[in-house]
């Protein structure tokens, strides 16, 4: 195919599943090689997905892969990323695009200086759910967006992730692990953000794991765990917004947004299909056709692939992720200094899927 790419894989735990398996969908990527710190885990993901099993260095040093999925931990990102860019490779990371504005900014340095392309997660917008979303409001399905909510709440992952503990270090917590696909959803319906105010704190200062690899690890807390707060975009619209680990059950929706002639509900963002529902004015709330394929994960790194065979801007860009990082590094930053946050950079939503598509499809 004219527009495959020749891949490499770092970080081979849990979610590379995903990227391995999506990329069995596609003749847009040939994983060639996948590496860890983990020598072991790299094997077992080469022997179970048809590729070998490498060193970072020589992965990094193999003329022959021209994009490298970067799947390490969220304190890792920016430091391999800049690696990549280094060897002369572009580089899509896992969310979030960082852990601090300056690690941030780093890679944005890295990536100009290179003119290499950098990829970020998360690419659940590109779903049916939130992409139906967007046509709906831009269509004016609910008239001028007013106001808005947003809500992922929970009781953590130690009851069942393999790995929990990075969760609850820097560069974990709710914000950081699910917040990006929450306002990178609200980002590509609303626009950019202009500032933010919230409170945050933390329920436990040690968790203890209990699903069964990991049973008893008593976990320290080192980030806050529940967190709330307003964010007013450009466009004048505000949303409010709770992103927790310390609530058992709720009945709060995912997204919801609130117009001057109706309301609609997304889907939860961190899936890429989901039931849209549109009130007019009081009207019962109706089911929006989906217009899109569902499409899953990996569909990120098909459309910068493409994009970068084409010479279009690609969808999940660095740009995109650091705005959404400096959204959500201002909540904790309002909450200690008591001020609103005002957010420093600008990005235009992403450009809308076409209609007609078929799956794992994303042309211009």
């Amino acid at each position: 195919m004219q527009d495959q790419m020749t891949i490499g894989i770092i970080g081979c735990g849990a979610i590379s599943r995903a990227y391995f398996g999506g990329a069995q969908n596609t003749n847009a990527l040939r994983i060639k090689s996948c590496a860890d710190i983990r020598a072991e885990a790299a094997q077992e993901a080469a022997d179970t997905w048809g590729c070998q099993a490498v060193s970072v260095d020589d992965l990094l040093a193999d003329n022959e892969i021209e994009l490298v999925i970067n799947l390490t931990v969220p304190k890792a990102h920016v430091e391999v990323a800049i690696a990549v860019l280094e060897s002369g490779k572009h580089v899509y990371s896992e969310k979030p695009f960082g852990v601090s504005i300056e690690s941030g900014r780093q890679l944005l340095a890295k990536a100009a200086e290179t003119g290499l392309r950098v990829g970020n997660a998360p690419d659940t917008f590109f779903g049916a759910g939130v992409q139906t979303s967007r046509k709906a409001v831009d269509e004016g399905g609910i008239g001028k967006p007013i106001a808005g909510t947003a809500f992922m709440c929970g009781h953590g992952p130690e009851s069942w992730h393999p790995n929990p503990a990075f969760y609850y270090d820097i560069g974990g917590g709710p914000m950081l692990d699910m917040g990006p696909y929450y306002v990178t959803a609200l980002v590509n319906l609303l626009g950019p953000v202009k500032r933010v105010a919230a409170m945050t704190t933390k329920a436990f200062e040690e968790r203890v794991a209990t699903s069964e690899t990991t049973h008893g690890l008593r976990i320290p807390v080192n980030t806050t765990t529940h967190l709330t707060g307003a964010i007013e975009f450009v466009s004048g619209t505000v949303v409010t917004m709770i992103m927790s680990f310390d609530m058992w059950r709720h009945n709060l929706p995912c997204i919801e947004l609130y117009g001057e002639t109706g309301s609609i509900q997304v889907p939860d963002p961190n899936g890429f299909a989901g039931p849209v529902f549109l009130s007019k004015n009081r009207e019962e709330w109706s089911e929006v056709p989906h217009a899109f394929p569902a499409n899953a994960r990996t569909i990120g790194v098909i459309d910068m692939v493409r994009a970068i065979r084409s010479g279009r801007p690609h969808r999940a860009s660095d740009a995109l992720a650091y705005h959404v990082l400096e959204v959500m590094l201002a909540f904790d930053k309002s909450s200690e200094s008591a001020t609103h946050v005002e957010i420093q950079s600008n990005v235009e939503p992403p450009a809308p899927l076409p209609l007609g598509l078929d799956e794992w499809a994303v042309e211009d």
